[in-house]
Order: C-alpha cells, then sequence, then structure tokens
C-alpha cells in the first residue's frame, strides 16, 4: 500500500552517476596529459607488492570485521524490506470514507495479533496494537497519537541500540589498520637503528607498514556507507509506520460531539450527533 508522499525524492544515485561521469571527463585527460606513463595506477606494481599490500595479519583482521560488518548488514536490510511488506497486509481498513469505532477497536487488535502469529513481528504491528489498546479505553484521539509516537519512540530507540556491533565494527576496522602501522614503524625505527644494509630493509619495512593503513581505510568507508544506508532505511521504515496510522486510524477515528446540557440520560446516548440536532431543530420550529 502506497502511502501519500510530502515531497519529490531526491534522485541520488542518477545525480551520483552524473557527478562519476562529469569528474571523469574533466580530470582522467588531464591526469594522462599531465602524468603521461605513470598516470596508470600500479602499472609498475608486481604479484608480490600486490600481496604485501592486500596480505597480512592486520588485512586479515580488517577483512574479517568487515565480513562480519556486511553479513549483519544483510540481514538487517534484508529485516526491513519484509517489515515494509505489513503495509499490505491489512492491519486498517483503508476503503475511502471507513471510519474507527470505539468498538472495532478489539476485533482489530485481534486481527493484527493473528496476522503477526502468522508473518511474524512488525513495527507497524506493535503500533497499531498500541493505539488501539489506548483507544478501546479512550475516545481522544489525542491519546491515540501520542501513544503512536511513544512507540515509535521505543521502535527507533531499539533500532539505534541494535547498531552498536555495526558501529563498532566500523571503528574496529580503521584501529587495526593504525595497529599494523605503529607495529611497522616500530620494527622499521628497530631495523634502521642497526645501520648499513638495515636501514634499506628498514625502508621497505616502513612501506608496508601503511599498506595495513591503507586497506582498513578503504573498507572502513565501505562500512561506513553501508551503515548510512542501513540507518536511512530504518529511519524510513519507522516514519512510514507513523504515517500509515496517522492516514488509517488517527484520521479516521470517530469522535462522537458531547451532548448538550441535560440530554444524557435521556435516550439521547445512542442517538448520533446529527439526529439530536435535526430534533432539536425540528421541536424549536
Amino acid at each position: 500500500m502506497s502511502l501519500t508522499p510530502s515531497q519529490r525524492p531526491t534522485r541520488e544515485w542518477p545525480l551520483l552517476i552524473f557527478t562519476l561521469a562529469t569528474v571523469g571527463i574533466v580530470c582522467f585527460p588531464l591526469w594522462q596529459h599531465y602524468a603521461g606513463s605513470e598516470a596508470i595506477f600500479g602499472s609498475q606494481w608486481t604479484p608480490e607488492r600486490w600481496a604485501r599490500l592486500l596480505l597480512g595479519p592486520e588485512q586479515a583482521a580488517c577483512y574479517v570485521c568487515f565480513l562480519w560488518g556486511l553479513l549483519i548488514f544483510l540481514s538487517r536490510f534484508l529485516e526491513v524490506r519484509r517489515q515494509r511488506r505489513s503495509f499490505s497486509l491489512g492491519f486498517l481498513p483503508t476503503d475511502e470514507g471507513a471510519r474507527i469505532l470505539q468498538e472495532d477497536a478489539r476485533p482489530l487488535q485481534r486481527k493484527a495479533d493473528q496476522i503477526v502469529a502468522r508473518y511474524g513481528p512488525f513495527i507497524l504491528a506493535n503500533m497499531v496494537r498500541q493505539a488501539l489498546a489506548k483507544y478501546a479505553v479512550s475516545r481522544a484521539s489525542e491519546d491515540v497519537a501520542l501513544t503512536v509516537k511513544a512507540q515509535a519512540d521505543v521502535d527507533q530507540d531499539r533500532l539505534v541500540a541494535s547498531m552498536s556491533t555495526l558501529n563498532y565494527l566500523a571503528w574496529a576496522i580503521p584501529a587495526i589498520g593504525f595497529f599494523g602501522t605503529v607495529r611497522g614503524l616500530a620494527g622499521s625505527l628497530t631495523l634502521a637503528g642497526q645501520g648499513g644494509e638495515q636501514v634499506r630493509n628498514a625502508t621497505q619495512h616502513l612501506t608496508v607498514a601503511f599498506d595495513c593503513t591503507l586497506v582498513a581505510l578503504a573498507l572502513s568507508v565501505v562500512a561506513m556507507f553501508l551503515i548510512h544506508v542501513l540507518q536511512r532505511e530504518e529511519e524510513s521504515l519507522v516514519i512510514d509506520c507513523k504515517q500509515y496510522c496517522l492516514e488509517h486510524l488517527i484520521n479516521r477515528i470517530y469522535e462522537p460531539e458531547p451532548l448538550p446540557e441535560g440530554m444524557t440520560g435521556l435516550g439521547y446516548d445512542a442517538v448520533p450527533p446529527g439526529a439530536i440536532a435535526g430534533t432539536l431543530t425540528e421541536n424549536m420550529r
């Protein structure tokens, strides 16, 4: 079920493709013209040099953290896709002109429980169930809106708290790379202190040491981008759930108008407000 959009979507990926094309058209010819034969990155690197760049104890630790984080990202991203299917499961009536009365709250709540038992837990189901439970004891739409907002805050906080492992891995990857760099610097300084042939070995050891940081920072950039995408998807999910409850629950709640003084207990309690107004008009005539 589509929700009512409130703004035009930003076309980020087409803009990214346009940006890459523009930068490539401008920078690549200039790079080839001024850099000459050195313009091709890694053209003089041997397989042994690539192996020293990509393989090592610190690089292996970075790969472990990155792969672990990638698997967590995929599982959470698929869960967000599953959560979005809840909008089409019919938790609330979506027909035009439908109204929700107080006596409809318990049946709709039981319907939500049956859907959850069949398809699994949903953030939308939590909001709908809590809002209907509040409406069952209160006819005020303001109370229902506050309940939806409170449940949305709880779900949002739960999503943020469950991101702790991913955030730690995104921090651990560059930290491991810097650890390898420090270890390489310590080894190179030790060799340089011995003088002679060891100075050249210390230079090579220093070059390899910075490879750890290069690999770690590259993986960290990718990991942070994935975390950004996941956070945006999860926040959008909670916002869409709140909008669903606003459109199909809060705005459809029927709040009876208060009866005039002296009319309660005289048989008018079950009469719609429009009928009461019409009766009073006829009596005045």
